[in-house]
């Protein structure tokens, strides 16, 4: 499965619990997360996602600590259930 087809998944699954799975886009800032989720009760958490296996650069890792240190969720999903796991965690949230 690639990359592509599990952030598919993430985005029609977060849009079916009424969220936003927005990509991000950091021009000058290489090693961004790919999303953005946003849900209901102002939940925002950036997403990772990778292919089954592939783990984060070590570029995208420091990204996330960076992110993590200014208290931001971070998740890294590289399977379908991944994106079921992280729906079932954050949704209980909701």
């Amino acid at each position: 499965m690639r990359e592509a087809a599990i952030e598919r998944m993430l985005k029609k699954k977060v849009e079916q619990v009424g969220g936003k799975a927005l990509k991000f886009v950091s021009p000058g800032w290489a090693g961004a997360p790919d999303r953005l989720v946003l849900l209901p009760g102002g939940r925002l958490i950036f997403v990772e996602l990778k292919a089954p296996g592939r783990k984060p650069r070590p570029l995208q890792l420091k990204r996330h600590e960076e992110l993590q240190t200014l208290g931001f969720d971070v998740e890294v999903i590289d399977s379908p259930e991944g994106v079921d796991e992280f729906i079932r965690r954050w949704a209980d949230e909701i």
